[in-house]
């Protein structure tokens, strides 16, 4: 077993026993009976393994047999569900004693046990909460977000072009083909002049999720529908996506770029590939300024980059709009609230230097079905000339 996945798996279970174990002396009942009670805190461990470590292992083979694939589900469902309120738990369960420690520094003294049971009942209550509210975001309440960009450079005749963008679907464990189709109907209801899928479209093979991908396939736009690798592609399979990418009728950019015409006017579409892959070598290494070569001088130029951190480069090659997705936002709270830790531009419409860069908030999710006050978004990119 690699040593990084043996460092993961200890500091999950201590996490999760930190956890528990703050729950646990908040509660007499609990307390009393601590055999039975540090049992339910190693189920609950054990259950966040099962969906990720059953999707390695035996659930592909599971999905299509009659019993067994709707066992997988329901283990998927289970599990993931379980790691996202595992992990609300135990950032709450972490502000508790900080939010005790500063008390007991900066005020009088207060009643432990008042304040342990006040402690315990916030600590439920917003586990409870955000987690019934991230799965109802998470499902059903994607919103088709409008966002105008003004361009100084762009051409008259492109003067209201649309753009439909879908990024991190992530078509897995717990997003399948109904899923996908609501995402694919709700596009198709924009008719938008051009559509961008920017990437962690799948967390799976091929194989195993051709048949939830395939609503893909019935989109078209007037200008085309354009396709860049996201990190997630390259965990599993990549060359295999890229071409099943291309049958269901989109072109791929891998580092490379269109020239898009209305009539005796034209823009320039590049794609890269994911931002990881710079260091790599060879044709999948990211590039915006490789995605230039041979292209005409002159034309308003535009970038789908998976990343957000493609900005620099992208700023360096000249470009003036790149759309992106990758952050989730954060994805579900708390983690919400640190994502800009580790992204500069984290969601929207954001300004670098002589470059747009749009974050889409994501379309789908990774691992827990949650989204707290964080909707799944649907992006319709309008360009205008700017005055």
């Amino acid at each position: 077993m690699p040593i990084f996945i043996v460092i993961f798996l200890s500091f999950l279970a201590l996490v999760n026993l930190y956890a528990g174990w703050r729950v646990i002396d908040r509660w007499p009942l609990a307390s009393q009976h601590p055999v039975l009670s540090y049992s339910i805190v190693l189920l609950v461990f054990v259950l966040q393994l099962v969906g990720p470590l059953g999707d390695r292992l035996v659930f592909q083979s599971w999905r299509n047999k009659p019993v067994l694939g709707p066992l997988a589900e329901v283990a998927d469902w289970v599990s993931y569900i379980a790691f996202g309120a595992a992990s609300i738990l135990i950032m709450t369960a972490i502000a508790a004693d900080l939010i005790s420690w500063i008390w007991k520094t900066v005020a009088p003294p207060v009643d432990a046990v008042n304040f342990g049971r006040r402690a315990l009942l916030a600590m439920i209550a917003v586990t409870v909460g955000a987690t019934v509210l991230g799965i109802a975001q998470a499902r059903i309440a994607m919103s088709v977000k409008r966002v105008r960009i003004p361009l100084a450079n762009l051409p008259p005749r492109f003067e209201g072009f649309t753009i439909a963008q879908i990024s991190d679907l992530h078509v897995g464990p717990t997003i399948r083909r109904g899923f996908v189709q609501q995402v694919v109907d709700t596009v198709k209801g924009l008719k938008a002049d051009m559509i961008a899928l920017t990437g962690d479209f799948t967390d799976g093979g091929v194989e195993e999720l051709a048949e939830h991908v395939a609503p893909i396939g019935q989109l078209q736009a007037p200008h085309g529908m354009y396709f860049i690798t996201g990190n997630h592609e390259y965990f599993v399979d990549p060359e295999g996506w890229i071409n099943h990418f291309r049958t269901l009728g989109a072109r791929v950019l891998l580092n490379e770029h269109e020239v898009i015409r209305r009539d005796d006017e034209a823009i320039l579409l590049a794609g890269v590939t994911d931002y990881s892959t710079r260091g790599q070598g060879g044709a999948h290494a990211s590039s915006p300024q490789r995605a230039l070569d041979g292209a005409p001088e002159g034309l308003t130029k535009i970038l789908l980059a998976h990343q957000p951190s493609s900005y620099a480069d992208a700023s360096a090659a000249g470009f003036h709009l790149q759309l992106s997705g990758h952050t989730h936002a954060g994805q579900y709270f708390p983690f919400t609230l640190f994502i800009g830790l580790f992204q500069r531009y984290t969601a929207g419409l954001n300004r670098h230097d002589d470059i747009w860069v749009y974050v889409n908030r994501g379309t789908g999710y990774w691992g827990p079905p949650l989204r707290t006050a964080n909707r799944p978004e649907i992006t319709l990119l309008t360009l205008e000339r700017a005055v």
